[in-house]
């Protein structure tokens, strides 16, 4: 397929939008209560993780994150024509989130709505899908949200860095848009490095296994995928995201891939606030369009564990300017912050289960 064949570029972001919660649980303290050392867990390069209230779950933050990119879309709720819905950590188990999010935005009745399910990549499927909906003239607009509120079980590897966050976007047609996409490619393959049985409440993962068959393998194909069928190269991109279940992970495949500090940086959020799971990659979009200047091109590439890449190319128009101080970007909530210790983050996040009396 040629690059001016390409459906997607029918479609681009209109309005984006991220939600992360006030409080914040450094990693040293969860260190100090299992008697982990420092130089066990340093190397993840996060700092503190980011956990949700007592009154919030995946699908309160995002309406938060949604109610953000609509206001920087500028359209009337009631021309979105799909919402989607991506999260390992649904509050019901059989409710979708997307219908509360739908009402409470004003887009129902006239919608289409679901929960889309795929590890950390759900959002990102859901992303793909739209592309495709928008560029057929299916519909005008979809919502994509990306929630989770993660969870690991106490004192594993994993609790260092599973934390709560919300991205979303407005996508439509290219014509209006905030940024164009340019190009997507995926990779999937069935690679069990994560998983969580029915009725378990925390996953288990592959420990190593993550990594190199996993994260690394799937990533790295998405990317070489895409800029093979575009035609480019790391060196003709402005920013460069990759999901983040750490802080090391995607500067390791970044750098692997030939893509430079300066391309990555700003949309690294893992180390200021932990895993968002779906939200991760596309937190890290959220950022970099929170300061994109026209005409720059941005590579993004969530991953999935079970395991899945997309990547996407997008070109950034002259309406991101005007956009970018209509809702608040992702550096303020960044710097909204209320240290906790660990037992407000077990008590609050239900990691204390009471018999009954």
């Amino acid at each position: 397929m040629t690059l001016q064949a390409r459906p997607e570029k029918g479609s681009g972001i209109h309005g984006w939008g991220a939600y992360i919660p006030r409080y914040r649980l450094p990693l040293k303290l969860i260190a100090s209560t299992w008697g982990w050392h420092e130089d066990q867990y340093k190397g993840l390069n996060v700092r503190e993780k980011a956990i949700a209230g007592p009154d919030e779950d995946s699908t309160t933050m995002g309406y938060e994150a949604a109610l953000n990119a609509l206001k920087r879309a500028k359209i009337d709720p009631s021309e979105v024509g799909a919402v989607f819905f991506g999260t390992e950590s649904k509050p019901y188990a059989v409710k979708p989130s997307a219908t509360i999010i739908a009402e409470a935005l004003g887009i129902t009745p006239v919608t289409m709505a679901s929960d889309l399910e795929f590890a950390c990549r759900a959002a990102s499927e859901a992303m793909r899908s739209s592309i495709g909906l928008v560029s057929s003239g299916m519909l005008k607009y979809s919502l994509v949200i990306g929630s989770d509120t993660a969870q690991a079980q106490p004192g594993d590897v994993l609790e260092f860095t599973a934390a709560s966050g919300a991205a979303a976007f407005i996508l439509g047609p290219s014509s209006g848009a905030s940024a164009v996409f340019e190009g997507s490619y995926t990779y999937v393959t069935d690679t069990p490095d994560f998983w969580r049985r029915s009725l378990q409440p925390y996953p288990r993962h592959g420990e190593g296994f993550t990594g190199e068959p996993a994260y690394f393998h799937h990533i790295i194909n998405s990317v070489k995928g895409l800029l093979e069928e575009l035609g480019l190269k790391p060196g003709d991109f402005d920013y460069a995201i990759f999901h983040q279940p750490n802080g090391k992970f995607p500067v390791r495949v970044g750098l692997r891939l030939g893509f430079t500090m300066e391309q990555i940086e700003p949309g690294l959020v893992t180390p200021m606030i932990g895993n968002t799971y779906n939200a991760s990659a596309l937190m890290g979009l959220a950022r970099v369009l929170d300061r994109a200047r026209p005409g720059e091109r941005i590579l993004v590439a969530p991953f999935g564990s079970g395991a899945g890449s997309d990547a996407y190319s997008l070109i950034v128009t002259d309406e991101v300017v005007e956009r970018q101080d209509l809702a608040p970007k992702v550096d303020d909530y960044i710097a909204r912050r209320v240290e906790v210790d660990y037992g407000f983050y077990t008590r609050y996040r239900g990691k204390i289960r009471l018999m009954p009396r």
